[in-house]
């Protein structure tokens, strides 16, 4: 199975969350690394580490099931990883015994930082409030500090005393992965995820950064794309039964 750009600062970025939520950890095994968080349903993700071939599959996701069982987890995703780089591809393999075919998500690398800007209105908040700020206009009041985990950031970038777009970011060696960027529905279009992503690569970029990586939805390419960012592979992703 394919090593993509971007996925130790992935797993990473799994483990700096762990530290916020209860019960949650990270597995890493020789077939597969599983992100668990009884309390963060959507996190609960695994990806496949070696071949994508019938028994390698059948024996991780053994493996797989009894790990998010023993977390009294009933739902996760198998991530395939493939060098394919556009989303209407062939899939790697037909099936997956036992698991639903879900979405496909394109990892993107940006191999320079050079060039980007900070934004005057892109502040730091805590993670939780990050992500609710890409969903729900948030009073910066409610947004939290930072949570002080080494690496780990959430951004919000607000308007009128109210955030209405969120990222965070984790720094991992090198390279900042960014995740979970959003806009809330009637403010997008006006280049707000564009200024908070430009904040968080010069931001990193400060920080010793040099790369940066994350992954995009069929919508969001465009925007990523004109940040110079290019597809180097995707996640196909299954769904447990």
């Amino acid at each position: 199975m394919e090593v993509l750009p971007g996925q130790e600062t992935l797993i990473a970025s799994w483990r700096a969350l762990a530290q916020l939520s209860s019960g949650a950890r990270v597995i890493r095994r020789p077939r597969s690394v599983a992100a668990v968080f009884p309390s963060w349903a959507p996190l609960n993700n695994a990806i496949l580490l070696g071949p994508a071939e019938a028994e390698g599959l059948r024996a991780a996701g053994t493996e797989l099931r009894v790990v998010y069982r023993i977390a009294g987890i009933e739902s996760w995703g198998l991530w395939l990883s493939s060098r394919a780089t556009a989303l209407d591809a062939p899939d790697q393999v037909g099936e997956v015994p036992d698991f639903t075919r879900d979405t496909t998500t394109l990892v993107m690398r940006l191999p320079s930082l050079e060039g980007f800007g900070e934004h005057a209105n892109v502040i730091r908040t805590s993670v939780d409030g990050a992500s609710r700020a890409g969903d729900e206009p948030v009073p910066v009041a409610e947004l939290g500090g930072d949570d002080g985990v080494a690496g780990l950031h959430g951004w919000a970038l607000v308007r009128d005393g109210v955030a209405v777009s969120g990222a965070w970011s984790c720094i991992h060696g090198r390279d900042c992965g960014i995740y979970a960027v959003g806009t809330v529905p009637q403010w997008r279009r006006r280049g707000l995820a564009r200024a908070l992503v430009e904040h968080v690569l010069a931001d990193a970029r400060s920080r010793g950064a040099r790369t940066a990586s994350l992954q995009s939805t069929r919508m969001a390419r465009t925007l990523y794309e004109s940040l110079r960012f290019a597809a180097v592979g995707r996640y196909e992703e299954w769904l447990s039964p």
